[in-house]
């Protein structure tokens, strides 16, 4: 709207727009009436009225309910009315030498960089940022990283160059690395930045169909091995099951004792090593698709184990332990696939909640949120993620 001054519009105000008769809703600090738009809601205007007096942004983000396209976004710049001054404004306002150039908004040229400054962008309020990894929301994950600036900035690793020898010889202490590997890149140059940089570089690369071409095979010749050694299929099926819970199990404890042992790691090039190949690549570029599932010479290390373990449970039985290692085998390869097509792909409504609930642990809060297939044990061990206001910061 070149030439036209708008308005500063209370929130108090805007919160009491919320009828048919008269609907504004905001998205950061620009107020929108949409009365006029009700009628024409490809939803209906009743799904408008929900969030009447509200800020939207997050609902037309949202891959659950409904992702908007930018037509709907060029619908709402020719309703704007107005801006209203949320906290963050008024605080920069309140302490700036010139709050002229902050509000009435939109802010000058010079109170838009106070605004950047103290945490907003282009005039509107910041999404909370995650102290954690530096982030606010699922979408941040894919934001291409610049790797010039970001080693310039950070003094970490440079993604144009093989990462492993990098982090072997950064010399980079405990505390510094964790915070680092944390904050979530996005490798703009190719499908994977490098790790070895050298013949070894395919071993650690690994496309999802792999997973169930290699494993799925032997989980069913395995189960029919134990049918043969089993009284009844209710046996076999009982067995089978109790593996699956089981791993279910495993895989949380996996994650949260193992991929996770952040404040037990040694304060050493060796550990930090480890632990970046492990579990820290995974966090540092998490939409890494090629390095979303377990490689096979990885798993077969850890294939063994599960074996032995099995036979030494369910001691008394050989076909009744191999069942119930063919059944946690299947969980594994559900794990797997799981992790992948919830960075990857769209999925069904139930799943795009796990999803959600799962990009929460890279982008908001490492700490919290260890299950991938369920939320099950999280929530029977107290680290169901919760994005409480502590782990916030109002600044970028």
């Amino acid at each position: 709207m070149p030439g036209v001054t708008l308005p500063t519009i209370t929130l108090a105000d805007v919160k009491s727009r919320n009828t048919e008769e008269c609907c504004y809703v905001t998205i950061g600090d620009k107020v929108y009436d949409v009365t006029g738009f009700l009628q024409d809601h490809p939803g209906g205007g009743d799904l408008i009225l929900e969030y009447g007096g509200q800020d939207v942004a997050a609902i037309m983000n949202d891959e659950t309910s409904h992702t908007h396209s930018e037509a709907a976004y060029e619908v709402l710049d020719e309703l704007l009315i107005g801006f209203v001054p949320r906290e963050k404004a008024i605080n920069t306002a309140t302490k700036s030498d010139h709050p002229s150039e902050i509000v009435p908004l939109p802010p000058s040229v010079a109170g838009l960089k106070e605004l950047q400054a103290d945490g907003a962008i282009n005039g509107d309020s910041t999404r909370p940022i995650y102290a954690s990894t530096g982030m606010s929301s699922a979408e941040d994950l894919s934001k291409e990283t610049d790797a010039s600036s970001d080693y310039r900035t950070h003094k970490f690793l440079d993604l144009n160059k093989p990462l492993l020898m990098q982090v072997w010889n950064g010399g980079f202490s405990k505390d510094f690395y964790l915070e680092q590997v944390h904050r979530p890149r996005h490798y703009k140059g190719g499908e994977s930045a490098p790790l070895f940089g050298n013949f070894l570089e395919p071993l650690s690369k690994t496309h999802w169909a792999v997973v169930p071409s290699i494993w799925l095979p032997p989980v069913f010749y395995g189960t029919y091995l134990a049918s043969l050694g089993l009284q009844s299929p209710f046996q076999l099926i009982a067995y089978w099951v109790t593996g699956l819970c089981i791993w279910s199990l495993i895989e949380y404890g996996m994650h949260r004792c193992l991929f996770h042992i952040d404040h037990y790691l040694p304060d050493n090039r060796v550990g930090i090593t480890l632990h970046f190949l492990l579990h820290g690549i995974h966090h540092y570029l998490p939409m890494d698709k090629y390095r979303l599932v377990m490689p096979p010479t990885l798993f077969i290390v850890l294939a063994i184990p599960f074996w032995k373990l099995a036979h030494t449970v369910f001691f008394y039985n050989w076909y009744a332990a191999t069942a119930v290692y063919c059944g946690g085998m299947f969980g594994y390869v559900c794990y797997d696939l799981t992790h992948y097509f919830l960075h990857h792909k769209n999925l069904p409504a139930w799943w795009r909640a796990l999803k959600k609930y799962h990009l929460k642990h890279h982008f908001a809060d490492y700490q919290n949120g260890f299950g991938v297939t369920s939320r099950f044990w999280d929530w029977v061990f107290g680290t169901e993620l919760e994005m409480p206001a502590s782990k916030v910061l109002k600044t970028s």
